[in-house]
């Protein structure tokens, strides 16, 4: 059995949770969340506690044991603290600037770059250099960071581009004429 599977996910003040046969139902103060879960997994409530088990002892399940409660947790974290994701714009003249559900880029390419911000995540550009992404879904979060990152990614030579805030890059060196 899984060793994460088998932690109870303990539910702070003002989350509920709502168990049906294929998903679990999390709210809390910053929003609702729904998780599907794999067949075979069984979540049951208890005074605070939420517990993950397996139906019947089988090798294919306990595969899921361990993912089905990590979603889960990551579910109630969610809906009570969020989750947040922090990118720097690093180069001369690099900058973005939020308008409405947009965001535009300035990445040194001949065309500004425009990212439309999905539903669920709230963007926040601090100084044009410093970008904050927020949402409840710890996979959403994470994935709109990527693609933000995706649009101008770190250069190992130049050290220019866009990257997680504390990532720290491999500098080469360029070539000499030798």
């Amino acid at each position: 059995m899984s060793r994460i599977g088998k932690k109870p996910i303990s539910l702070p003040n003002g989350v509920s949770v709502k168990i049906a046969a294929d998903a679990v139902e999390v709210k809390g103060p910053k929003g609702t969340l729904r998780q599907l879960i794999p067949p075979g997994i069984v979540f049951t409530q208890e005074d605070g506690v939420v517990v993950a088990k397996l139906e019947r002892e089988d090798r294919e399940l306990k595969k899921f044991h361990g993912l089905a409660r990590s979603l889960v947790a990551n579910a109630v974290t969610g809906v009570s603290d969020g989750f947040k994701r922090e990118l720097d714009i690093v180069g001369v003249g690099y900058r973005a600037e939020l308008n409405g559900k947009q965001v535009h880029f300035a990445l040194g390419y001949s065309h500004p770059c425009l990212f439309n911000i999905p539903d669920g995540i709230d963007v926040v550009v601090e100084k044009q250099t410093h970008l904050i992404v927020t949402g409840v879904d710890r996979q959403l979060v994470g994935q709109v960071a990527a693609n933000i990152r995706r649009l101008r990614r770190p250069d190992p030579y130049k050290q220019k581009g866009v990257r997680y805030t504390g990532e720290v890059l491999k500098k080469k060196v360029g070539k000499t004429g030798a």
